[in-house]
């Protein structure tokens, strides 16, 4: 029996035996189906060439190496005109060791962690994500934006958690909310009505009179059936020109339309925990210009982001995605505080060194490699502090504490976090 995991090794193994003849095709793809089975694409020129016994040769050492995770030999070369339409509906990949050798992973499931939009040149989209959930996301979202607001700030938050959410409680008084929310325009948008409910998906905080922060909450005042709309919300759209817009595509032209709408110096979202398909979205799909990625320094947190980050660098995405990062040390105790933040500072160098990090002397960039010392205040394994505090421990009773909690109270907590959005606002005007 082959297992899942030995599969692409098997499958590089077998095709550098042939890489001589190989390289004379202009593409190949080794599809892996919804059940993780393996075959071949190749142009459908290859046929008559000389190259055809070559990939039936390849194709039955596939068979006898992978067994079950292969097709039959004689059903494993696939034929295809145009390569673009060989790899729709599939998740791309280069295979380890060749240039013209793709890997065409088919889920079933929109977010792949791999499609990763262009980073958005208006107001910077910072999406707060964790692998695991109590780390305080929406609690630092709902204080960060309050806080930047005070400073003169426009601030657009979205709470992404559509499967729980919550962080709309701790801004918005229930009289306040809207009438819709994010799943509402997700599910009028596959019938062409999103437009005609955006300017009733989104209400400003009155927390702090005067102060400029907008909230589009999960669902709307009355979520109505929620469960229903949810269900129905990941659908893509065929649009009038025939193509497809999946709905991590929808999800940011929403996105793009609120701050057409509303203008704002920066957007928070609060993203979905895990590694789930809409964390996917949040994460890769949206044009952050920043992911603060929220941990805590454990096994499970960093077991997590090694699956995501290692993820990456086999598929050769890292560099798409290793800039955007940042770490943040959720939560951190106020006893002995420095040396557990040197401790997390230790465990985030040991991961990004590993799987994002290119193998340089750390400090030197030489062409596109990128590498931090260990101790590098600025590098993206060094995490911004954010301490611990009672007075943030719930967002149930969050909404009437803020309003009363003192502002050096909240940068004593929260300093690094918000100094850092603040720094990616004034990095955009200057750049605008």
């Amino acid at each position: 029996m082959t297992a899942f995991d030995e599969t692409l090794p098997i499958i590089a193994e077998i095709l550098k035996r042939h890489k001589a003849d190989l390289s004379d095709m202009d593409w190949l793809l080794v599809n892996r189906d919804l059940k993780g089975k393996i075959r071949l694409i190749a142009p459908v020129e290859v046929s008559e060439s000389k190259l055809a016994p070559t990939l039936e040769e390849i194709a039955k050492e596939l068979e006898s190496r992978l067994g079950d995770r292969a097709y039959p030999a004689e059903y494993a070369i696939l034929y295809d005109e145009n390569r673009e339409d060989a790899c729709k509906g599939a998740s791309l990949f280069p295979l380890e060791g060749f240039d013209n050798i793709e890997v065409a992973d088919r889920l079933p499931v929109s977010g792949n962690w791999l499609s990763f939009a262009r980073e958005d040149s208006g107001a910077p989209l910072v999406v707060f994500f964790s692998v695991k959930g109590g780390v305080g996301r929406s609690t630092a979202i709902a204080a960060s934006a309050l806080s930047l607001a005070q400073k003169g700030k426009k601030v657009l938050v979205l709470d992404m958690d559509l499967a729980s959410p919550g962080l709309s409680s701790a801004l918005l008084p229930e009289n306040r909310r809207p009438e819709y929310g994010i799943v509402d325009w997700l599910i009028e948008d596959l019938v062409g009505n999103g437009n005609f409910i955006l300017d009733r998906m989104y209400a400003k905080s009155d927390i702090i009179r005067d102060e400029e922060v907008f909230v589009v909450p999960a669902h709307g005042r009355e979520p109505g059936e929620y469960v229903s709309k949810l269900g129905r919300a990941w659908m893509p759209v065929v649009r009038d020109d025939g193509a497809t817009e999946s709905w991590p595509q929808r999800l940011r032209r929403m996105v793009d339309e609120l701050k057409k709408a509303l203008d704002p110096e920066i957007v928070l979202i609060d993203s979905r925990s895990g590694i789930d398909d809409l964390a996917s979205a949040c994460v890769t799909d949206l044009g952050a210009r920043l992911i603060l990625l929220f941990a805590f320094d454990d096994e499970q947190t960093w077991t997590g982001c090694q699956i995501l980050f290692r993820h990456w660098r086999h598929a050769s995405v890292a560099r798409k995605i290793r800039e955007r990062l940042q770490l943040v040390a959720a939560m951190m105790p106020e006893t002995d505080t420095l040396e557990r933040l040197e401790e997390m500072r230790e465990a985030g160098y040991e991961l990004f060194a590993a799987e994002m990090y290119d193998a340089i002397p750390p400090g030197e960039m030489i062409e596109e490699r990128w590498n931090f010392e260990e101790s590098d205040e600025f590098a993206p394994h060094s995490p911004w502090l954010i301490r611990r505090h009672q007075g943030f421990t719930s967002l149930k009773t969050l909404r009437g504490r803020l309003s009363k909690i003192e502002e050096s109270t909240v940068a004593h907590v929260f300093g690094p976090l918000i100094q850092g959005l603040g720094e990616l606002i004034e990095e955009r005007d200057s750049d605008g």
